[in-house]
């Protein structure tokens, strides 16, 4: 155990024993932890700070706009609009490899799924 956690040990020992967190907001509940597993270690606080100050990752930001940018296409009519919107679509999906220096899951987007593997499989 690195010193920090000696200390924050120690402090958290002395207010039970105090009995200043026997009234705390939520007691008894579980707590929403969320999984931070995806943010590397040395980001993790750094992300959480921006979270708590309504900004997200430049990681969650792309993969929102890909889930929207998803559905929009497939309520788009017009099919010169629908190839820019796939453009775009395609653009963003690199971006979010090159961010995460690892492929996007295609399980994530069944559309791009079967096709891929309708050309890969095709002769």
């Amino acid at each position: 155990m690195n010193i920090f956690s000696t200390i924050v040990e120690r402090k958290i020992s002395e207010a039970m024993e105090k009995g200043e967190l026997d009234n705390l907001r939520g007691k008894g509940k579980p707590l929403k932890l969320e999984d931070e597993s995806w943010i590397p270690d040395d980001l993790r606080a750094s992300y959480r700070i921006l979270k708590n100050s309504g900004y997200i990752p430049p990681e969650l930001e792309l993969r929102k706009e890909i889930m929207n940018l998803s559905s929009l296409i497939q309520i788009i009519d017009n099919d010169r609009e629908r190839l820019r919107k796939l453009r775009e679509l395609n653009y963003k999906i690199i971006c979010l490899d090159n961010i995460r220096h690892r492929p996007l899951h295609l399980a994530l987007f069944p559309e791009y799924e079967s096709r891929i593997i309708h050309r890969v499989l095709s002769p």
